[in-house]
């Protein structure tokens, strides 16, 4: 079959190259892949990528040979999944565990643009608790995550204050539900009850200054490639007692595939709308990863099969 290979070339990130098909475990189908998305991640690992890497957690396509111990969809059955690795190809292997059916409602770009974003926001959200009449900050807020939660934090009665530095960008995320709109951090008008951080650097402890007295800090994520640095006794200057808390999206009580059917379901009855910049063939990949890394790509990246 074809498959996209790391090249570790900026220039041109990834090739097509023919690999072996892959051979599914007994929990695992086999999925004949229409489209894949793209995930900022997976542009920083192509970077500086290891023999043997097989990029692609983000896919929707046809399951055309079921598990062998009995257990997920049938054979033709529509599906999104989301494989640890090995997406960007003709086929795929998923685990059972990993997928959800998808409606005919749902096409396979939606579908493709859901998995790692869409999972990552619903189980943040999870972890943030109740957010009804709550006041809450968001950092890196013009990614796939942060449509999503907007949308989902919005709609679960949050005031939510979006940050980000596109104007465009910051248009639709009013349009998702976005209370507020700024353009720096430092803009942010606190308290807040949650902060959800995903930039790092000096965004952190700007944010952190804004979180209520015994508030939370979600850190899910450094997307400015900066560590941060806190100091102690700045806790002093606002938010005594709060809790900084580390976010991973895989640390979760739910399963991947119950999560899925519920990104899923949200996305079909019009209560999520995946946010994608580009659909385009897959034999434009390279081309799109280079214009995801200079950004001249609002949205989510999606590559279709032909």
């Amino acid at each position: 079959m074809k498959a996209l290979i790391p090249t570790g070339d900026p220039a041109e990130p990834v090739v097509l190259a023919d690999v072996p098909e892959p051979t599914p475990r007994p929990d695992e189908v086999l999925v004949k892949v229409e489209a894949f998305s793209i995930n900022r991640g997976e542009t920083f690992k192509l970077e500086n990528p290891a023999p043997g890497d097989r990029p692609g957690k983000d896919i929707a396509g046809l399951v055309v040979q079921p598990a062998a111990d009995g257990s997920g969809p049938a054979g033709i059955t529509r599906v999104v999944g989301h494989p640890m690795t090995g997406g960007w190809a003709e086929y795929v292997a998923v685990p059972t565990d990993a997928l959800a059916e998808l409606p005919d409602t749902v096409s396979a770009a939606q579908g493709a643009a859901l998995p790692l974003a869409g999972l990552t926001a619903l189980r943040l959200l999870r972890t943030a608790g109740a957010l009804l009449g709550r006041r809450v900050l968001l950092t890196g807020a013009s990614g796939g995550v942060g449509h999503y939660v907007t949308e989902l934090a919005a709609a679960a009665g949050a005031e939510i204050t979006a940050v980000t530095r596109d104007a465009e960008r910051g248009a639709r995320l009013s349009e998702l539900g976005a209370a507020e709109i700024v353009h720096d951090v430092a803009d942010a008008r606190g308290p807040y009850d949650i902060v959800l951080e995903s930039t790092g650097g000096q965004a952190l402890p700007l944010a952190l200054a804004r979180l209520a007295r015994r508030g939370t800090l979600i850190w899910f994520g450094q997307a400015g490639r900066t560590p941060a640095t806190l100091d102690f006794f700045d806790f002093f200057a606002g938010p005594e007692s709060a809790v900084i808390r580390h976010f991973h999206y895989l640390d979760a009580d739910t399963g991947l595939g119950d999560d899925l059917a519920t990104l899923v379901r949200l996305t079909s009855h019009g209560r999520l709308h995946p946010e994608i910049g580009r659909v385009a063939d897959w034999a434009d990949t390279a081309t799109t990863l280079t214009d995801l890394r200079d950004r001249r790509i609002r949205g989510k990246a999606v590559l279709t099969l032909s």
